[in-house]
């Protein structure tokens, strides 16, 4: 139920993952507790804090205070995973949707000096959602239209929304991306200006598996409306994007917490 104007980082990317995932979650809680259908409609706002690295693979880190909301109205829905859009199937087993949303970037302070400051921008996303005994895997792709990295990201993910009463869910997720040469060298790379500029070896990123993530998320609802949702896990990047010089650490743990009212 995580959604802000900027996704920070992959970390924050899998807390939406779970965070979305428990929002479904409290859906089928209340489902079994009444009869018929209900409505997948909702609207979810709230206020959180994230803790994160200021761009994958830094050293430092920040707190970012960030928005909570997760909306289903028919088929329009707003959530930090999938940003802005529409569902074009929308059923119990099988989600698919289209939509824009904001790609990330950092600010030149968060990394070396000589280094240029990546700018926030919008992608196009279409995702698709399967629902099977109990487990929600995820497929979803998403193409830069203008800014941030310009390239190529596809991602997958596996959650297992666990109910262990009416106030408590638990919702273990592990998370995989691809990106493409583009998207790579774009967030990655150091060109020879920069390495000149900042001491730093040159770096040309190249297509492959970007990181993995592995995320423990637990909802409590303290009523009908209200319910606090805390996320902790860890995000590695993979392969050769480890041996870009803006890498300083390859495995990154975050954190979240957030106050969320549902209407």
């Amino acid at each position: 139920m995580i959604w802000t104007i900027a996704r920070w980082s992959v970390a924050l990317l899998a807390m939406g993952v779970s965070a979305q995932i428990a929002a479904e979650a409290q859906d089928l809680s209340s489902s079994r507790q009444s009869v018929g259908q209900p409505s997948k409609d909702r609207i979810v706002v709230g206020l959180g804090a994230a803790v994160t690295p200021v761009y994958q693979g830094a050293d430092d880190y920040r707190v970012l205070p960030l928005p909570a909301i997760d909306i289903v109205q028919g088929r329009i829905f707003a959530n930090f995973r999938n940003g802005v859009g529409l569902n074009l199937v929308d059923d119990r087993a099988l989600t698919i949707g289209a939509g824009v949303t904001p790609l990330p970037g950092y600010r030149r302070r968060d990394v070396p000096t000589g280094v240029d400051r990546l700018s926030w921008g919008v992608g196009g996303r279409i995702f698709a959602n399967l629902t099977g005994g109990g487990v929600v895997a995820t497929l979803g792709a998403t193409q830069t239209i203008t800014g941030s990295t310009g390239g190529f990201v596809a991602d997958a993910s596996l959650s297992y929304p666990i109910i262990l009463n009416p106030k408590v869910i638990i919702t273990p997720s592990i998370a995989t991306s691809f990106a493409d040469g583009k998207h790579m060298d774009g967030y990655f790379g150091v060109n020879a200006r920069e390495a000149a500029a900042s001491g730093l070896d040159t770096y040309r990123g190249k297509a492959g598996f970007k990181d993995v993530s592995a995320l423990l998320n637990i909802v409590y609802r303290l009523d009908s409306r209200w319910s606090v949702t805390g996320s902790v896990g860890a995000t590695s990047l993979l392969g050769r994007v480890k041996d870009s010089p803006l890498v300083e650490h390859a495995t990154r743990p975050t954190g979240f917490v957030a106050l969320a009212y549902r209407f």
